[in-house]
């Protein structure tokens, strides 16, 4: 039998990045880029205002106060966006508003807050008009560029903006579109085909008839495969037919970057995914030292290569199959790095009302809630969720997380500190 790090090994030897390409911004969300990104010209581009105020040189507020304000001629309004800007000369304040460029000048920003409005004390919108025009009062005096945004204080023209391997998250893709870029290289999402087989499956919202069950794992695996960061793209259940399966696999080669099955992987009469990919397809089947999750194919298909990996099709088997070795290799196929493939992992002591058992040679992974560390502690509790049976979909909706018991281990008191893989 295989070990779980030895398959998991193979796996993220066989899978490479995707291609870059390049896509619009909202489309290479959460994607990686794959190109450095240095800033084309100085952000902000020009000396703006971070408050609505009035731009005044320094001199003409010296040592205002509300008893004694300083008395300024408003020479003019400076919207965001204005071109046309008036030069504030001796004695004189421009109103500004936020994010409107800084007029030939001024040397500051007084808040509005800090002056009369411009209405003689008043809230009126309307300025008073002294003998030479419109007046404001400043109550308050301002320091040498306060309030005053610089050009290229985020980032000067030339410098690095973003780094290849960097995920674009909102801020990320914030910058970019304030840096004029209106697309960018990344690596795209890996497109994810999943489907189930066996021909007792029912889709959800039909009627079961005898003997039947309804379709989970597809569900499960696509809504796993879309967490992952992977566009998804789940088939309809296949019946136990061989034929079947490949005309169908044949189908979905030209949308998929990577394939998911499950079901139809162990030693059965009808394990119709050993029986249709075992001869010649590239498509490896083998047995694991894990539980659950003991048969497991992988291999690549076609003439691409695409990635393919055959399940089993208890649902817990198939869930915790993917979680351990799928979302690592879309998340390796993304472009992220090594450390951001795997779910992270935590010690936690064991909550239990009697040792576990585990059996030996098997690296076994059971469901539980896990409950953060308390302040002063450091390490927190994971509680065993249902039992170790593979079929116990219930129990897993509960857990968020896998607790790993080791090969060599074979019973695990309580208070025992664990490995526990965070699901959520």
């Amino acid at each position: 039998m295989w070990s779980v790090d030895e398959h998991l090994a193979d796996i993220l030897r066989a899978v490479r990045p995707l291609a870059p390409i390049e896509l619009p911004l909202l489309d290479a969300a959460g994607c990686v880029l794959t190109e450095d990104v240095t800033v084309p010209a100085a952000l902000p581009p020009f000396d703006n205002s971070s408050m609505d105020g009035y731009a005044v040189r320094l001199a003409d507020v010296e040592g205002a106060t509300e008893e004694f304000p300083a008395v300024l001629g408003v020479v003019g309004d400076i919207a965001a966006g204005s071109g046309n800007l008036p030069t504030v000369g001796p004695g004189q304040a421009a109103r500004i508003m936020t994010g409107a460029p800084v007029p030939p000048g001024a040397q500051a920003v007084v808040p509005v807050e800090w002056t009369d409005g411009g209405a003689g004390g008043g809230p009126a919108d309307a300025m008073t008009s002294g003998p030479h025009g419109p007046e404001v009062r400043v109550h308050r005096p301002v320091a040498a560029g306060q309030h005053i945004r610089r050009r290229g204080s985020d980032a000067a023209a030339g410098a690095l903006a973003l780094t290849a391997g960097s995920v674009l998250g909102p801020p990320q893709l914030g910058l970019l579109a304030a840096l004029g870029h209106a697309a960018v290289p990344v690596h795209p999402r890996p497109r994810v085909v999943v489907l189930s087989t066996g021909s007792e499956l029912t889709p959800p919202g039909e009627p079961l008839e005898p003997g039947r069950i309804h379709d989970s794992n597809s569900f499960a695996l696509t809504a796993a495969a879309q967490a992952a960061g992977a566009v998804a793209y789940r088939v309809a259940a296949v019946a136990d037919d061989a034929a079947t399966l490949r005309a169908v696999l044949d189908d979905q080669l030209v949308r998929a970057d990577l394939v998911v099955t499950s079901g139809g992987v162990s030693v059965g009469a009808y394990d119709v995914v050993k029986e249709a990919l075992e001869q010649g397809s590239g498509i490896e089947f083998r047995r694991l030292a894990m539980q659950p999750g003991k048969p497991q194919g992988f291999g690549l298909l076609g003439p691409s290569g695409v990635p393919l990996f055959a399940l089993p099709g208890n649902p817990v088997s198939s869930y915790v199959s993917f979680e351990l070795f799928v979302r690592p290799a879309l998340r390796a196929m993304a472009g992220l790095a090594p450390d951001a493939l795997h779910r992270p992992r935590v010690q936690a002591r064991l909550v239990a009302p009697g040792p576990l058992s585990s059996p030996p040679g098997r690296r076994q992974f059971l469901r539980g809630v896990h409950t953060p560390p308390a302040a002063g502690e450091h390490v927190g509790t994971v509680t065993p969720v249902g039992g170790a049976s593979s079929h116990l979909l219930a129990a897993l909706a509960r857990a968020d997380a896998l607790v790993e018991i080791p090969e060599q281990v074979t019973e695990v008191a309580p208070g025992a500190e664990l490995t526990v893989v965070l699901l959520g």
